[in-house]
């Protein structure tokens, strides 16, 4: 019986390939040892079946971004139940048509980015991406988000102005929004540098109550038709 090696030096001797090739090979989730996708190089193998994808490609993996439609009620960031929770292979959106594979290296070092306040619901992002972590960071208060807010209260001609234009927020004066009713009782607002609380506040001070806020948009990103308590992955390429 052989002493047991490691997979990416295995892989190594089947594909006859670099051992940098085969650790691509691996946590690419292209190889099977004995009929299960192993991701780990260094994983040891003795007597069991190893076997190579006809269709692998020896290539570094990018970096995930990860958008999950955060339901209403879970933790954006730390808590009880937070919104990280949701991230796992068997809540991924089928209908996701971003082409990327799903692989579980995926789902470690994970970075909540745009948090939502714990009772809105919508889009939220996870990367492990540096650059797409700078740009929502960074240059997060210049992108535009787009939120629904379900509303009660009696409205007049002058509440899209007032919400629109001239508020304040924690005493500091807010730069002006686009605001627009969806129907009688659904605001949508295309805002910027929106802050935890602020729009329950912006529509208490034009007399309303937000009754739900969820978020629709972030940037060029959608949220589009994935169901609550689902992900997808970012496409490579799209840029928020």
């Amino acid at each position: 019986m052989s002493d047991p090696v490691r997979l990416a030096r295995r892989v190594a001797e089947l594909a006859r390939c670099s051992r940098a090739e085969a650790e691509q090979y691996v946590q690419g989730g292209w190889v099977r040892v004995d009929g299960r996708v192993v991701e780990d190089p260094a994983r040891l193998v003795g007597q069991e079946t190893v076997e190579i994808d006809p269709h692998a490609r020896a290539q570094a993996n990018e970096p995930a971004t990860i958008l999950l439609h955060k339901p209403a009620g879970v933790d954006p960031l730390s808590g009880p139940h937070p919104a990280v929770g949701l991230v796992a292979p068997d809540t991924h959106w089928t209908g996701d048509a971003s082409g990327v594979r799903l692989l579980g290296l995926h789902f470690q070092r994970l970075v909540p980015l745009a948090p939502l306040e714990r009772e809105a619901s919508g889009l939220m992002v996870f990367s492990q991406d540096g650059r797409v972590r700078r740009r929502l960071v960074e240059d997060g208060d210049a992108i535009e988000h787009e939120y629904v807010v379900e509303v009660a209260g009696s409205t007049g001609p002058w509440t899209l102005g007032r919400l629109a234009h001239g508020m304040r927020y924690q005493g500091r004066p807010l730069p002006p929004c686009k605001v627009s009713w969806q129907n009688e009782t659904r605001l949508r607002f295309a805002i910027k540098a929106v802050r935890d609380g602020q729009l329950r506040d912006m529509c208490a001070q034009a007399g309303l109550e937000a009754v739900s806020i969820r978020r629709i948009r972030i940037g060029r990103i959608p949220l589009a038709k994935m169901p609550a308590g689902s992900w997808r992955y970012l496409p490579v390429g799209e840029r928020f």
